[in-house]
């Protein structure tokens, strides 16, 4: 496993990390006990990962309880936790009032069971939360980082516009960044991320399931996945039949779009989700082998000359 800088006091992180919204979710995944959940995430750590995503709404805080009661016997040390702020635990409900934001980081820090997050982040707040000018939530933050609270902060973002304002008009140094070979906008901000030494989490790197190419035309959706449209089913459709073609002997389409997305220097952690020990390993081999230059650029090409145009929702 690779390991890439991340905060400035804290560990490096593992190039692939561990994307936690599935523990405790049996809404928007196949119901998972927590033993089995538990048993995840050693054997995640065990494998090498020690990057965690979390948040407080995901399963309505279990997410972030297993992953507490998960860690509880590790090295916290060694171990690097981001959470997020702006959606609540119990119900979803969104606000980004800044006067919520130590309690809300203090209720992720007791299902966590640990004194400190290594970063924490808005969670794909408007455009308005992405500047200090106009919001005091960036010098909350500086003062969550004097008390050894929190190591970094940042946005959940999804494009290289919203990317560029949050860099040039905070001290934020961590991005979870929406992107994946269908969604390549974020790439845009990457050569500034790297100058001023931002760190980007690749979110959604297997887009929401369709890049593992299980997927097809006359696929139906439930739960959180329902928000596609059929135009919008055919179209990605179209899009996975002509990737089928691209992945390397013994790579699977999976592998390939993470390797994809670890490619970049700019992005310090993939973080595709996992609901079982087979899916796991799928992810920690798809950098086994660094994704080559020409194929970097195919991807890229494929991206500008047949996705790009077609705005695809998320």
């Amino acid at each position: 496993m690779k390991y890439n800088p991340y905060t400035k006091s804290g560990p490096k992180v593992s190039e692939i990390g561990f994307g936690a919204w599935q523990l405790g979710n049996a809404s928007s995944w196949s119901p998972m006990s927590d033993s089995e959940a538990i048993y995840l995430v050693h054997k995640a750590i065990d494998e090498g990962i020690n990057f965690f995503d979390t948040a407080p709404n995901y399963a309505s805080g279990n997410s972030e309880r297993l992953l507490g009661e998960a860690i509880a016997t590790k090295d916290r040390s060694k171990l690097v936790i981001n959470t997020k702020f702006g959606h609540d635990a119990k119900d979803s409900h969104t606000d980004f009032s800044s006067s919520r934001i130590r309690s809300s980081l203090e209720g992720s820090l007791r299902r966590l069971k640990t004194d400190y997050v290594d970063s924490i982040i808005l969670h794909s707040p408007e455009r308005k939360y992405l500047n200090d000018r106009d919001n005091d939530h960036y010098e909350i933050f500086e003062t969550l980082k004097k008390e050894g609270k929190i190591l970094a902060y940042g946005a959940s973002l999804d494009h290289s516009s919203d990317m560029i304002e949050l860099i040039e008009n905070t001290k934020s140094t961590v991005i979870a960044a929406f992107f994946n070979i269908l969604h390549q906008d974020s790439r845009k901000a990457f050569e500034l991320a790297l100058k001023k030494d931002v760190r980007i989490i690749a979110k959604i790197p297997l887009d929401s399931g369709w890049l593992s190419g299980k997927y097809n035309q006359n696929s139906s959706f439930t739960g959180i996945r329902s928000r596609w449209s059929k135009a919008d089913i055919i179209n990605r459709a179209h899009l996975i039949d002509e990737l089928r073609a691209l992945p390397a002997e013994n790579q699977t389409m999976s592998q390939m779009a993470i390797a994809f997305c670890a490619s970049y220097p700019a992005i310090a952690t993939v973080i595709p989700g996992c609901v079982n020990t087979d899916q796991l390993t799928m992810n920690i081999n798809s950098v086994q082998i660094p994704m080559d230059e020409i194929s970097i650029k195919r991807l890229e090409s494929f991206y500008e000359n047949k996705v790009r145009d077609l705005n695809l929702p998320w």
